[in-house]
């Protein structure tokens, strides 16, 4: 049974919609140089792919006009990468120059075109978080954020599923907060990528279902 096809378990979303409960939709990544089919095609990724990542960012959009109908917090996560403090291990990584400059290439470069937020935008109000690398957490304020709010437990969703939202996801598991991955609100540029991604986040991080059961559990958390 795939990953995308397994019933989510029912111990732990019950766990969820216990009175009292909070919750709070992440979004991570959904960006120009993320998402748009015209900036991502060095990403190798076929025409079933893109339209895959197509539909789940109209999932994921669908998904925050819920939330925001039925009072759960969006918080927003975006890479912001900086030219002025270059992710050298990233740089080392993918071109073996740790001392390098940040290469042309570099996604998501504040103030560019590509790190704008691709087909949804975070309203007025709603947080918004600035990250240098994968995690949302990591050197960001999100933690105390989400501690302030008094959140009980997250949705993330985003792009992509292997990368910022799988690192998102297990910090927040660590961090303490009961964590679920919508199957259909992430997205890879490769489908063994996405799949492989999905297993091993239901193995450690998250529980792993689909949009329709979240907006359920939402519905009876926030009634």
């Amino acid at each position: 049974m795939a990953a995308t096809d397994a019933p989510a378990r029912s111990g732990p979303l019950d766990r969820l919609r216990a009175p009292g409960q909070r919750p709070a939709l992440v979004v991570v990544d959904v960006q120009r140089d993320f998402g748009d089919p015209d900036r991502i095609g060095a990403y190798g990724c076929t025409p079933q792919t893109l339209a895959a990542i197509d539909a789940t960012v109209t999932r994921i959009g669908a998904l925050v006009d819920r939330a925001r109908a039925v009072g759960v917090p969006v918080v927003w996560v975006e890479l912001g990468s900086d030219p002025e403090r270059p992710w050298r291990a990233s740089t080392w990584l993918r071109g073996g120059d740790y001392d390098g400059p940040m290469g042309l290439d570099e996604p998501c470069v504040i103030g560019s075109e590509g790190a704008a937020w691709y087909r949804m935008a975070p309203a007025p109000g709603e947080d918004r978080v600035v990250k240098r690398g994968y995690s949302g957490f990591l050197g960001t304020d999100l933690e105390a954020r989400l501690r302030s709010a008094g959140i009980d437990w997250l949705t993330v969703v985003g792009l992509t599923s292997e990368c910022c939202v799988a690192a998102t996801a297990q910090d927040a598991f660590q961090l303490d907060w009961p964590v679920v991955v919508p199957a259909d609100a992430t997205a890879a540029y490769d489908d063994a990528v996405h799949a492989a991604a999905l297993v091993q986040l239901g193995l450690n991080v998250a529980v792993v279902t689909d949009v329709d059961t979240v907006t359920a559990v939402w519905d009876e958390a926030v009634a």
